[in-house]
């Protein structure tokens, strides 16, 4: 998805104004509310860990964990490694008070909680987001095409990818699949 989004707005679009100080400001201040609006709609999330124990904020946790798979973390050292790379920025809005969990922390957490409950509060905030930035939702298709594996020929199936403006009831960009691994 992410070379189908830089296919669609190349970088020779962006502006080369300088950026006004700000909106330094201003990004801080919308993660912050983000975070907010995270809290709050993850409060109906049961807190895992036992509370003796607990020296990380839950809010703080998942923020790390869900921008640490955006940035393709794979592995739960992944999400502290990110963490800890971003922290000077990730300090401006999130509490932290014993600093970035470690990589044992994240499965402590993550592991007991209910997907369907984490679906449920993660789609909530995702078009909470997507209603204060006033953003259109743009749906990625896959279809793999019958027949169209070869066996004798070492040739995968094909399949294609196309992104969709439902407002606009326009095809953004449409292409082949390849895989990555």
């Amino acid at each position: 998805m992410v070379s189908l989004t830089r296919r669609l707005a190349p970088r020779a679009f962006k502006s080369s104004k300088p950026k006004i100080k700000s909106s330094k400001n201003l990004s801080i201040t919308n993660a912050t509310a983000l975070t907010e609006k995270m809290s709050l709609v993850f409060s109906q999330m049961e807190d895992p860990p036992v509370e003796r124990t607990r020296v990380h904020l839950l809010t703080d946790i998942l923020i790390i964990g869900i921008l640490s798979v955006i940035a393709r973390g794979k592995e739960w050292e992944d999400l502290e490694n990110n963490g800890l790379s971003k922290y000077d920025w990730l300090e401006q809005f999130l509490a932290l008070p014993e600093g970035i969990p470690s990589g044992d922390t994240f499965p402590r957490v993550f592991e007991p909680i209910n997907p369907k409950v984490f679906n449920r509060c993660f789609r909530r905030w995702v078009e909470s987001i997507i209603e204060a930035a006033g953003a259109q939702v743009i749906l990625i298709d896959g279809k793999t095409f019958k027949d169209s594996y070869d066996r004798e020929q070492g040739k995968s199936a094909l399949h294609l990818v196309s992104a969709w403006s439902s407002e606009h009831r326009l095809v953004l960009g449409q292409g082949p699949c390849i895989s990555a691994g």
